[in-house]
């Protein structure tokens, strides 16, 4: 059996496509993976997250997606982790066995937000059974307070937990807890557990206390200058890698004040790509024009230190 690859560097949280009438749009994923792959060089993705709307899609819609990326994705790309969150158990052991049965390159999960686990112990019953559902597939809690509302330190969460979920490959951190983050990188003393971080504002910080790589909706147009900061990272040469956080910074700082969200963000990878992501899923409602327009100058205006 061949050994897996270890998941590090980028991987872009995708967007649903979707088209103009709000249905998922499947043909256009052939295109964007080639995107994704040719033109920023971000070779894993995780789907179904928050950047592609997986809560607001149907249990069938997340299945088809799932499908549709390992079917493109196949020879192409390096690896394909299905989100497989939801608001309860039976959806999330369905959703983990069809990734298993399509070859998903690893699972992750959130923690339930309505009615919520309120300590480590009832977190980690829910992920494993999850998780026992794929018993082959790795595992990554998808650590994300700020919108599940579950503040469990994942320091605390990491202790014992091998035993319980023999799969548990690692976290997508979304928080800015670095101190937390770096908890964990300092217990993981062996490197069996790998470390995503998931606010992409912030990466440089979380690469300097040792997380392995990112998970991000910026990598999905901004994927080959956050290459660019990695390798000066990696050189190291933290002046450059400096130079393309803070411009990377510069432009969320500037979109997050005139509003944020998956909306903008499919407002944004359609104009950078040329790939039509369609509008979002009600309750979400579509970026205004004017949104697009300075969104669009900005980024153009940014001088990258590789002069693009």
């Amino acid at each position: 059996m061949t050994p897996r690859k270890k998941l590090e560097g980028l991987v872009a949280a995708t967007i649903t496509p979707m088209t103009p009438d709000g249905q998922i749009n499947l043909p256009v994923i052939h295109q964007y993976v080639d995107y994704l792959v040719n033109e920023q060089n971000v070779k894993n993705v995780f789907v179904n997250g928050t950047t592609g709307e997986g809560l607001s899609l149907s249990i069938q819609e997340r299945k088809q997606l799932a499908e549709e990326w390992m079917c493109q994705g196949k020879d192409k790309l390096d690896h394909v982790i299905i989100h497989v969150g939801a608001l309860n158990l039976p959806e999330c052991q369905e959703l983990a066995r069809h990734a298993a049965a399509i070859g998903a390159g690893g699972i992750a999960v959130i923690a339930p937000f309505f009615f919520k686990p309120t300590s480590k112990d009832e977190l980690v019953a829910f992920l494993q059974k999850v998780a026992s559902e794929a018993p082959e597939v790795p595992f990554y809690y998808y650590h994300i307070p700020p919108l599940t509302g579950v503040k469990i330190r994942v320091e605390e969460l990491l202790d014992g937990i091998k035993a319980q979920i023999p799969t548990f490959q690692g976290v997508k951190f979304s928080d800015t807890d670095l101190l937390d983050l770096a908890q964990c990188i300092n217990k993981n003393e062996t490197g069996e557990f790998e470390f995503l971080y998931g606010v992409d504002e912030q990466l440089l910080g979380a690469l300097a206390v040792g997380a392995n790589g990112a998970v991000g909706s910026t990598y999905n147009y901004l994927g080959r200058q956050t290459n660019l900061m990695l390798q000066a990272f990696a050189k190291p040469d933290l002046a450059l890698a400096q130079k393309y956080q803070f411009l990377t910074g510069e432009f969320l700082n500037f979109v997050i004040k005139l509003g944020f969200g998956v909306a903008q963000t499919k407002a944004v990878m359609t104009s950078v790509s040329g790939i039509p992501m369609g509008p979002p899923r009600l309750p979400l409602v579509d970026a205004s024009s004017e949104f697009i327009v300075k969104a669009k100058a900005k980024l153009d205006s940014i001088v990258w230190p590789d002069g693009d």
